[in-house]
């Protein structure tokens, strides 16, 4: 859609889709193995110059894809910059989950920062298709995409909230409930949530009239596809019952039979 490509004519679509999807099963499997770091950690001391962070960014993981992507004549500096932000998330979601396990004390900056880097394999991809359509890269809906995915990761870990305390995955809600207090977070998540409502309201704005709301019809559709009605083109915010004691939580799950 930012893209002025024609959904209507596949040919357009599949021109670009072996690099666009390439580049992002690479990532996810780069985001996998993380995760299972993660895991791996759980009975460690917190430490941000571990072995797992050795593993993570010395053995340079997506150099493969970098000299696939510059063979292909397709690299930018701004694609290398987000790969680098995306090792820069990876390690805080390390560092992050791995303190909420030991209990040590989480920074608000690094949680902040964490969740606006987490959709960077998102930018990749839509600076990966400027690259491909041999196009200069839009600034503004690039900015405007930026925060949407910002609200959408929200609205994703208030789903998966307790999916991600079982699996000490990093999710934006348990890391407010550690740093306010579960009476006070969902509180200082709705401020967060509603300041980039209206940043997001703003962008929208200056965006091309019919962009605009060609985009905000769409959202509407995948919010109902996704069984939400709202009168909110993002849908309604749930804010699900915090979990005070997580050990407590995952050891009844794992005893259940």
């Amino acid at each position: 859609m930012f893209h002025g490509m024609d959904v209507n004519r596949p040919e357009v679509v599949f021109k670009y889709l072996p690099m666009l999807s390439f580049t992002e099963s690479y990532i996810y499997q780069l985001d996998s193995w993380n995760e299972k770091m993660i895991s791996v950690q759980r009975s460690t001391v917190v430490d941000e110059n571990s072995s797992g962070d050795i593993f993570i960014t010395e053995s340079d993981p997506f150099q493969p894809l970098i000299l696939l992507l510059g063979h292909h004549g397709m690299l930018t500096e701004r694609i290398r910059e987000e790969l680098s932000l995306g090792e820069e998330y990876w390690a805080l979601e390390r560092k992050l989950c791995t303190a909420l396990r030991q209990e040590v004390e989480i920074s608000i900056d690094d949680v902040m920062r964490a969740i606006h880097l987490k959709s960077f394999d998102y930018r990749v991809l839509n600076l990966l298709l400027y690259q491909l359509r041999g196009e200069q890269v839009n600034d503004l809906h690039m900015e405007f995409l930026s925060v949407s995915e910002f609200l959408v990761e929200i609205s994703d870990d208030l789903y998966d909230y307790e999916e991600d305390v079982l699996e000490n995955n990093f999710n934006v809600l348990r890391m407010f409930a550690r740093i306010y207090g579960t009476s006070a977070a969902p509180a200082k998540l709705a401020k967060c949530v509603a300041e980039a409502e209206e940043n997001y309201e703003n962008l929208s704005k200056a965006l091309d009239p019919e962009l605009s709301v060609n985009y905000r019809r769409r959202c509407e559709e995948a919010t109902k596809e996704g069984g939400k009605l709202s009168g909110h083109p993002l849908g309604s915010w749930t804010i699900p019952p915090l979990i005070a004691d997580e050990d407590h939580y995952r050891s009844t799950f794992q005893s259940s039979p």
